[in-house]
C-alpha cells in the first residue's frame, strides 16, 4: 500500500500553458503540455496525466488523484465530466461513497482518446459566464439533496447541470450515506468527499478557496454544518475509519440552508416553546413533557449567552402564562416574525391573488397546516402535487438536485407528521384588493396584527397568537426525539441499523424527574455508544452548529467555520420553531474566534412552508446570485 504525499508550493495552475476552448460540439485534439517539471513534488504517484499541484500543506492517502486521462464530454451542454470517482479508501458502502465531476468545456483542452474519452489539460485563459470565471478562480458547488437526511445516491449517469456550469462553477454530486447508517455518517462522507476535491487541487479546474456548499430541510441541515464543523477533530475517528484523505481541510467557503433541520439538541424544548399553545387534547402527562420541555428551553436560551446585533443579551422571562412568553429573547423572535410580514407588505402588489402566486403563499388550512393557498402542503400547485415526486426527487435523490420548487420535501423525507391535536388556523385564499383586506384575513380569528396603511408596516400582538393563526404543531410531543423512538432523527441517532435510538438530554432529564415509564429507555441510549465507542450525545454535538458557535460552548473556536453563510426558511412551517434559523443566523453574526468574522443573509419568507423559501425570484437563481456576489468579494 502507498501513501501520496504532497508538498504545496503555493503554485497556481496558471503555470500551466494555455490551450484552445473546448467549447466546440467537438473537442478540439492538443498536444498535452507537460507540467512535472515545473512543480516539485515528494513521492508523487498520481497515475493521471496533467497537474500534479496541490494547495495541501500535507496530503496523505492510499487514493490516486481523478485520472486526467478518463474525462467524458457531453456536447450539448459543453461539459466534461467523470462519475464514480471513489473518494475514501475504506468505503463503509461503496454504492454510495463516489463523486461525479462537471466541468464546464472551456477550461479544458482535449485531446481525444479514440475511445469515448478524452485526455484533459487545463485552459486556464478561457472565461465562462457572466463573472468570467476561469479555471482557477471558478467556484465549486456541492449539493446536499439530503431530506429527513436520507442518503444521496451516488450518480452512476450524466445528469445536466448546465444553470452551474453555464456560470462557470464546477459542479461536484458526492453520494452519502443517510441516516440509516447512523450519525456522522451522512456529514462524514461529504467531509471526505470535500477532502479528496481539495486533494486535487490544481490537478482539476476549480478554486479550492471557493466551495460552497448548498441543501433544503434535511440537506438544509448538513450544509449548515458543513459551513460550521470545518476541520473538527470529533469527526477524526470516523473519517479515518472510512479513509478519508488526510492532512487537507474539509471546511467549505459558504453555505446555503433552506430551513435547515438542526439544532437538534434542543429541538424539541424550542417546539414546544413556540407551538405547544397550538396543541389540544394532550394527556395529563403529554401536557406535563410540553410545559417542561418550554420552561428547560428558556432555562436553555438563558445559559447561551446570546446576544442581538446591538450586544443586548438575550434571555427569556416567565410570563403571566407560565410559558416564558417574556424577556429580551422573545422580543426578538417576535421582531424576526414582524419583518417577515413587513417585508411581504413591501413586496407584495395589492390586488393579491395568493392562489396563483408562488411567491409567497400565505396561509394554513384549518386541518393543521395542509391548507391555505393552492390547499397543498407547501402552497404550490395545489391538491394534485401532494404526494407527488418530480423526475429525479425521490428519497434516494438520484438526480443530485432539489431545484424544481415544486417538491414537497414532506412527502419524501419520511419524517412523521400529524394534523391533529392543534387550534384552528385561518386559511387565507382567493384575492385581496387591498393589504388591509389582507390583514383582516390573518385577523378572521382574533385580531392579532395591527395594520397601519400610511406606512404600508404591521405588528403583532404575541407569538401565541400567530403561531395559532399560521404556525401550528405539525409533529407529536417530543417532535424530533420521539418517545417511541419512531421519528426520523430518532433513525439519524442509532447505531447504523435502521433502528432508532434517543438523544434528548433535556427531555431525558424531565422524563427521569417524573418518574416516565418512558424514562429507562432514554437512559439506556443516552449511555450506549457506537461501533467507535461514542456515545450518543458526543455524536449530537457534531450535529449541534451552536456547540461551535457559542462561547458558552466548549466546542467554541475548535472548528474552521464558513465566511459566507445564507439561511432562509418558510415561516410558516410546521417543522421546526423559528427559534432554530434565528438563533444559527444569530450565533454565526456574533461568532468571532480566531479572527473569522462571517457575513450571515438570514431571511424568513412570510407564507412559505417548508420548502425553498425566497422573498422572490427561484431558489436555485439566487443561490447562484449569491455564490458570485461571496467571490466578488475574494477577488
Amino acid at each position: 500500500m502507498k501513501f501520496y504525499r504532497i508538498t504545496a508550493l503555493g503554485m497556481s495552475i496558471a503555470m500551466i500553458t494555455a490551450g484552445c476552448s473546448a467549447s466546440q460540439s467537438v473537442p478540439p485534439t492538443t498536444t498535452i503540455a507537460s507540467t512535472a517539471a515545473a512543480l516539485e513534488t515528494t513521492a508523487v504517484e498520481t497515475g493521471a496525466a496533467g497537474i500534479l499541484d496541490t494547495s495541501a500543506t500535507e496530503a496523505v492517502t492510499t487514493l490516486s488523484k481523478i485520472d486526467n486521462t478518463k474525462w467524458q464530454y457531453n456536447s450539448e451542454d459543453d461539459v466534461y465530466y467523470q462519475i464514480g470517482i471513489s473518494y475514501c479508501a475504506a468505503p463503509a458502502d461503496e454504492s454510495y461513497e463516489t463523486l461525479s465531476v462537471f466541468v464546464p468545456g472551456a477550461y479544458m483542452t482535449a485531446q481525444d482518446n479514440g475511445d469515448g474519452t478524452y485526455t484533459c489539460t487545463i485552459n486556464t485563459t478561457a472565461t465562462v459566464g457572466d463573472s468570467k470565471y476561469t479555471a482557477e478562480t471558478a467556484p465549486i458547488v456541492l449539493p446536499v439533496d439530503t431530506p429527513g437526511y436520507s442518503a444521496q445516491a451516488a450518480l452512476t449517469e450524466y445528469k445536466s447541470f448546465t444553470q452551474y456550469t453555464d456560470e462557470g462553477f464546477v459542479y461536484v454530486h458526492a453520494g452519502c450515506r443517510g441516516r440509516d447508517a447512523g450519525a456522522p455518517a451522512g456529514i462524514t462522507d461529504l467531509k471526505a468527499a470535500i477532502r479528496y476535491i481539495r486533494y486535487n487541487a490544481g490537478n482539476i479546474a476549480g478554486n479550492m478557496d471557493r466551495i460552497f456548499s448548498f441543501g433544503m430541510s434535511g440537506g438544509g441541515a448538513q450544509s449548515a454544518l458543513l459551513g460550521v464543523t470545518g476541520d473538527s477533530a470529533l469527526y477524526d475517528d470516523y473519517l479515518e475509519a472510512i479513509g478519508a484523505v488526510q492532512g487537507v481541510s474539509d471546511a467549505v467557503t459558504g453555505s446555503q440552508a433552506w430551513c435547515p433541520i438542526t439544532s437538534l439538541d434542543s429541538a424539541d424544548a424550542a417546539y414546544e416553546w413556540q407551538m405547544g399553545n397550538t396543541r389540544t387534547g394532550l394527556s395529563e402527562e403529554e401536557q406535563k413533557i410540553s410545559d417542561d420541555l418550554t420552561a428547560a428551553f428558556a432555562d436553555y436560551i438563558n445559559s447561551l449567552g446570546l446576544t442581538d446585533t446591538d450586544g443586548t443579551e438575550l434571555t427569556l422571562e416567565q410570563s403571566s402564562d407560565g410559558r416564558y412568553q417574556a424577556g429580551t429573547y422573545y422580543e426578538y423572535i417576535k421582531s424576526v416574525v414582524e419583518t417577515s410580514l413587513n417585508n411581504f407588505l413591501s413586496d407584495t402588489a395589492f390586488p393579491y391573488d395568493s392562489s396563483s402566486s408562488a411567491g409567497h403563499q400565505a396561509g394554513m388550512g384549518p386541518d393543521g397546516g395542509q391548507g391555505g393557498p393552492g390547499q397543498g402542503r407547501m402552497g404550490f400547485g395545489g391538491p394534485d402535487n401532494r404526494g407527488q415526486k418530480p423526475d429525479g426527487a425521490n428519497t434516494q435523490n438520484e438526480a443530485g438536485t432539489n431545484a424544481d420548487p415544486d417538491i414537497d420535501y414532506t412527502q419524501i423525507d419520511d419524517i412523521s407528521r400529524t394534523s391533529s391535536g392543534a387550534v384552528e388556523g385561518v386559511t387565507i385564499s382567493g384575492t385581496y384588493e387591498t393589504a388591509q383586506d389582507y390583514i383582516d384575513a390573518l385577523n378572521s380569528n382574533g385580531v392579532w396584527v395591527t395594520y397601519d396603511a400610511e406606512t404600508n408596516t404591521a405588528t403583532i400582538t404575541d407569538l401565541e397568537a400567530f403561531s395559532n393563526a399560521v404556525k401550528q404543531s405539525g409533529k407529536g410531543i417530543a417532535a424530533f426525539d420521539q418517545l417511541d423512538e419512531g421519528q426520523g432523527e430518532n433513525t439519524l441517532f442509532g447505531y447504523g441499523d435502521g433502528s432508532g435510538a434517543h438523544f434528548d438530554q433535556m427531555l431525558t432529564d424531565i422524563l427521569i424527574s417524573e418518574g416516565s415509564d418512558y424514562a429507562a429507555d432514554y437512559e439506556e441510549d443516552m449511555t450506549t455508544v457506537d461501533a467507535l465507542g461514542h456515545t450518543v450525545s458526543e455524536r449530537l454535538n457534531m450535529y449541534s452548529p451552536l456547540y461551535y458557535l457559542m462561547k458558552s460552548s466548549e466546542g467554541y473556536g475548535t472548528s474552521t467555520v464558513a465566511q459566507f453563510m445564507r439561511i432562509n426558511s418558510g415561516l410558516f412551517q410546521s417543522d421546526t420553531a423559528v427559534t432554530t434559523e434565528a438563533n444559527l443566523a444569530l450565533a454565526l453574526k456574533n461568532y468571532d474566534a480566531n479572527g473569522t468574522d462571517v457575513d450571515v443573509q438570514f431571511t424568513t419568507v412570510w407564507g412559505m412552508e417548508h420548502t425553498k423559501a425566497e422573498r422572490s425570484g427561484d431558489s436555485d437563481a439566487n443561490f447562484i446570485a449569491w455564490v458570485n456576489e461571496c467571490c466578488s468579494t475574494l477577488e
